[in-house]
């Protein structure tokens, strides 16, 4: 009996192997580099909010308030980031979309513009400019599929909508360290898009100036707002009337080189924005507070293929390359300007100073902030509606 029942579990054992060998095909071993593509895959499935799109199949719309064909400014300095993103990437030609020259105050033409993007087949649209901001809003709600992220402002959604910018505020205060060791009048003009309710542009001025002051408490920043992000004849006249009140250094926070032409007209000197300025005006800007969109349209379009792009909304700043200043004029510049800056940059990058620590005293004779922190990233993007004591609205 023993024996018997020792031969039918073999027998059942044999079956059992059996039966596993028929259902279950042997795979074979994976390698390193496959293991590693599917770990990969698994976690862009789990962190982006967009599915990923095929590199091949990626399409870029890009929403322009000017043209990048002037070769200088905003537009000029966004595209090139475009340009960076498309060759680093290795996308052609037929997968980028611009739409040029779209006024950013009329949301008939940005809703126009946009939706030729997605007809186009754009799967991310970049709207490069703050008017843009709620009709892109509006439009990420209506088409889910697309990814929609728009450039300054503040808002996004919970899954295909974000904004995009940096801290150019650090960059304007170094500039703020070159006008403040340049000027001889001690009165420094500052041609502004917007007034003291726009916090982008009042943090940017006030940052210059904080710049100004650290190295010339001596000296007056007088600003003329323009109320328009693009106006060539504005930005013109409210240099003149600058320099009319004695400014012997223009700074800007407009799209056009046009301050720093009138700057160099007049035989003084001027601080250019978004690109490097010396090439329109060599004989006055000093340097230019400028942008390397690439830094972001790169990562953001990478994200994209990869499925980990996120509606996180990006701030980079001096540290990540986003913002920066140009070469130095030397030719021009102060003595002991390049050493000033490079101080100043260094505490930057190692956090050691923040541009708005401690306690700020304001042109209306009160104070933002507390001795020992630094403001917020929420403050600086959205509640810098007050003026540095040196500040003069002209």
């Amino acid at each position: 009996m023993k024996k018997l029942i020792s031969i039918l579990l073999a027998l059942l054992l044999l079956l059992s192997l059996t039966a596993c060998g028929t259902n279950n095909e042997v795979e074979e071993p994976k390698s390193e580099e496959s293991t590693s593509e599917e770990k990969d895959g698994d976690e862009a499935s789990s962190t982006g909010t967009m599915p990923a799109v095929a590199k091949e199949d990626i399409v870029v719309g890009v929403i322009h308030i000017g043209n990048p064909a002037d070769g200088s400014g905003y537009t000029y300095a966004h595209d090139q980031g475009i340009v960076k993103m498309q060759e680093e990437l290795g996308l052609d030609d037929s997968q980028i979309i611009r739409k040029n020259n779209v006024n950013d105050t009329d949301p008939t033409a940005t809703e126009a513009a946009i939706l030729e993007c997605i007809e186009e087949g754009a799967n991310i649209i970049f709207g490069t400019s703050w008017g843009y901001m709620d009709t892109m809003e509006a439009l990420a709600e209506e088409y889910p599929d697309v990814i929609f992220s728009h450039g300054s402002g503040y808002k996004n959604n919970d899954t295909n909508f974000n904004n995009y910018f940096g801290r150019i505020y650090q960059s304007r205060y170094l500039s703020g360290i070159a006008a403040g060791l340049k000027t001889e009048s001690n009165i420094i003009g500052y041609v502004a898009a917007m007034g003291q309710e726009n916090s982008e542009v009042t943090g940017g001025l006030n940052a210059f100036a904080l710049g100004v002051y650290s190295v010339n408490p001596d000296a007056k920043v007088y600003v003329k707002v323009t109320n328009s992000w693009y106006s060539p004849e504005e930005e013109t006249n409210a240099a003149k009337a600058l320099i009319a009140e004695g400014a012997d250094v223009i700074a800007q926070h407009c799209d056009t080189p046009n301050p720093q032409l009138e700057a160099e007209k007049a035989g003084v000197f001027g601080i250019g924005y978004n690109s490097d300025m010396t090439i329109d005006a060599p004989k006055a800007t000093l340097t230019s507070a400028v942008w390397d969109w690439g830094v972001y349209y790169t990562w953001a379009v990478e994200a994209v293929i990869n499925g980990t792009w996120t509606n996180e909304n990006y701030y980079g700043g001096i540290k990540e390359g986003m913002v920066g200043l140009s070469t130095l004029n030397e030719s021009i510049i102060a003595e002991g300007t390049a050493e000033a800056i490079d101080t100043a940059k260094q505490k930057m990058i190692d956090g050691s100073f923040n541009v708005f620590d401690g306690v700020i005293e304001t042109n209306d004779g009160k104070t933002v902030g507390e001795e020992g922190k630094t403001l917020d990233d929420a403050t600086i993007t959205g509640g810098i509606n007050w003026y540095f004591k040196t500040v003069e609205v002209k």
